[in-house]
């Protein structure tokens, strides 16, 4: 973090090991290029060596391998890698994000069963975004009593939740999703 306070995004890496695979590749080129100077020295001249064109041919598909060898350790002789914070990303620009509205829709308490409407909802409401700048609806169609009910129950579940997610940052944040996770870690582990 430099004096400014401007948090870097990501950072590369040198691999390491660099070493041994130049000392490698290096090998394999001396090779080709061994196979370059047999084949350029031992042009046929005589007939019963075969015809001429077969040694072009030859000589065509061993420039093309080690040409196309050359060309794809470019990519390996230096190897670095990078790696991204994300969550930097959110932090750096969280003035700038915009506000959202997420609609959820529903038609059939039957076909959309609540609760799944319900745990969509909730893992909406639990995003990693500026909750002042989020805004959920639920758009019921069919107008369903029970809908009503289990949101007005998952609002007071939301109570809960929603801090608890950002405390300790849950994934999967869908309520179902992770005591699903939840309980089959545990059955694991009692086995």
């Amino acid at each position: 973090m430099g004096g400014d306070g401007y948090i870097p995004l990501f950072e590369t890496t040198r691999a390491r090991g660099t070493v041994a695979y130049r000392v490698f590749a290096s090998t394999i080129f001396l090779g080709i290029c061994m196979i370059w100077a047999y084949r350029v020295s031992h042009v046929p001249s005589e007939p019963e060596h075969g015809p001429i064109w077969v040694w072009f041919g030859l000589l065509a598909t061993e420039l093309w391998f080690g040409l196309y060898w050359v060309l794809m350790q470019a990519c390996r002789w230096s190897l670095i890698y990078r790696r991204t914070f994300k969550d930097r990303l959110s932090h750096r620009y969280e003035k700038d994000l915009p506000g959202v509205d997420i609609f959820v829709c529903t038609a059939d308490p039957a076909i959309e069963p609540p609760m799944m409407v319900i745990n969509t909802v909730l893992s909406v409401m639990a995003y990693d975004y500026p909750p002042e700048k989020t805004s959920v609806y639920l758009s019921d169609d069919a107008g369903s009593d029970i809908t009503y009910y289990a949101i007005l129950e998952a609002s007071q579940f939301a109570k809960h939740w929603v801090p608890f997610c950002r405390k300790f940052k849950v994934e999967p944040r869908s309520p179902a999703a992770y005591f699903r996770m939840v309980t089959m870690r545990n059955c694991r582990l009692s086995r």
